[in-house]
């Protein structure tokens, strides 16, 4: 990965990093990939797309740039804001700009991602990924597991309906901790 660095997008550091992804997104439509979008948004409608999951408080993302500064893909866990999701977070946006590919920048977000996510106190990770797709083997490669496929989610830049795969990888112990459940397990005992 030669001097690849990964680093969290930061309250300084979020509209540079706005302006820079809007860029690695409108290349990865371009590109072909099953990201939400069918044509690359524009920079203006790019950028404010990724200022609005900036300030998203259960989001936290990742950017990695090469030594030179210059952006090159980017990783976001959303953290379950759900009262009965607190130990899970899904993988959202993992993307790498096509002229980086092949250079391990995927592998470091997601590693940079899981280890925060294991740090923080999760310990189930979500995500979907384009059935059939390298990404899916990728996440399989890096020990996660398939649900299952939903066929015909959504449309691709081509203009075909594809389907999706769900995935999860559990993080740390099996199980988590007791007392993170203590409040739940008192109320269903009365």
């Amino acid at each position: 990965m030669g001097g690849i660095l990964v680093e969290r997008v930061t309250a300084e550091s979020a509209e540079a990093d706005a302006s820079a992804l809007s860029a690695v997104l409108a290349e990865t439509v371009e590109g072909g990939a099953s990201v939400g979008w069918i044509v690359p948004p524009s920079p203006e409608e790019a950028t404010a797309w990724w200022r609005a999951l900036f300030a998203d408080a259960g989001a936290t993302t990742w950017v990695a740039r090469e030594p030179d500064g210059r952006t090159i893909g980017t990783i976001t866990l959303l953290r379950s804001p759900k009262p009965n999701g607190p130990h899970r977070g899904e993988v959202v946006k993992l993307m790498v700009h096509p002229a980086a590919r092949g250079r391990g920048v995927a592998p470091a977000l997601m590693a940079a991602l899981e280890r925060h996510a294991e740090q923080t106190g999760l310990t189930l990770l979500v995500l979907d990924t384009e059935t059939g797709s390298l990404a899916e083997t990728l996440y399989r490669r890096w020990g996660w597991s398939a649900v299952g496929s939903i066929p015909d989610f959504a449309v691709s830049p081509s203009g075909v309906l594809g389907g999706t795969t769900i995935m999860y990888k559990r993080l740390g112990p099996a199980a988590p901790a007791p007392e993170l459940f203590a409040d739940s397990q008192a109320a269903r005992a009365e």
